[in-house]
């Protein structure tokens, strides 16, 4: 019996009123539970799980990349003004899941040193606003009403001088800044139609967060947060032009 949990105009697909194994890495002794949010519901509900997203919806992979200060990595796009978000982007048909999130986030940041810590154990949807709707599926040569997520935890292990907006070289840069954000900022500077979403994924992925659930965290060297780092002026013009 299939259900789902609906949020503004997010659905969460999922499982209720049990534990949801997942995969902790070693900087995590915390189980992950689904927990839902303590925001208003509708009174659409039901609570079953899905193997994957539903119908209409084009499957995506989202990434929660965060520091040993457990700041999480947003980037502020192009061609959307004030609008920060997380990476994130489309799966292949029949690509794994988490190798997708691994792909993404190397073409997006150029990031490769990352450490898997969790996965969320449901899928999560939003639709897209009509204007969004409509320039996407006609770019796309498809008609999605929105966009269904895994989304997955991980911890970066590298130095900030690997972070590249530019990413790989393999697709068109999205982004021009970066910056290490608390959970709530993430959330404030979200474009409003993925909010919901966010505020799920991050209360999935609380555990982590929480004080006691990284004993090898160590102060020492953290990166300022909510520092902006931007491209240089030439990669900056490389990336508009690309944008365009």
């Amino acid at each position: 019996m299939a259900g789902y949990q609906l949020v503004g105009n997010s659905v969460f697909y999922g499982t209720e009123k049990r534990s949801c194994p997942c995969q902790w890495g070693k900087f995590s002794g915390v189980p992950l539970y689904y927990r839902l949010l303590k925001v208003p519901l509708t009174n659409i509900s039901a609570s079953l799980s899905i193997e994957g997203p539903p119908d209409g919806y084009r499957k995506n992979v989202g990434i929660c990349l965060v520091n040993p200060s457990k700041k999480i990595f947003t980037a502020s796009r192009i061609y959307i003004p004030n609008t920060w978000q997380m990476p994130q982007g489309g799966a292949n048909n029949g690509e794994d899941l988490r190798k997708a999130a691994i792909r993404e986030l190397r073409e997006e940041t150029g990031v490769t040193s990352a450490e898997f810590l969790a996965e969320a154990p449901y899928w999560l949807t939003y639709d897209f606003p009509i204007k969004v709707k409509n320039k996407l599926n006609h770019k796309w040569g498809t008609n999605y009403k929105g966009q269904a997520q895994k989304w997955f935890l991980f911890k970066f292990t590298g130095n900030e001088e690997e972070i590249n907006l530019l990413g790989d070289g393999s697709e068109k840069p999205e982004f021009k800044e970066w910056s290490w954000r608390l959970p709530e900022q993430v959330v404030e500077l979200a474009v409003d139609f993925k909010k919901p979403v966010y505020e799920q994924v991050l209360e999935v992925f609380s555990p982590y967060f929480s004080s006691d659930a990284d004993e090898e965290h160590s102060t020492e060297n953290e990166p300022n947060q909510g520092e902006v780092h931007k491209q240089s002026k030439r990669s900056l013009t490389f990336l508009q032009g690309q944008a365009s």
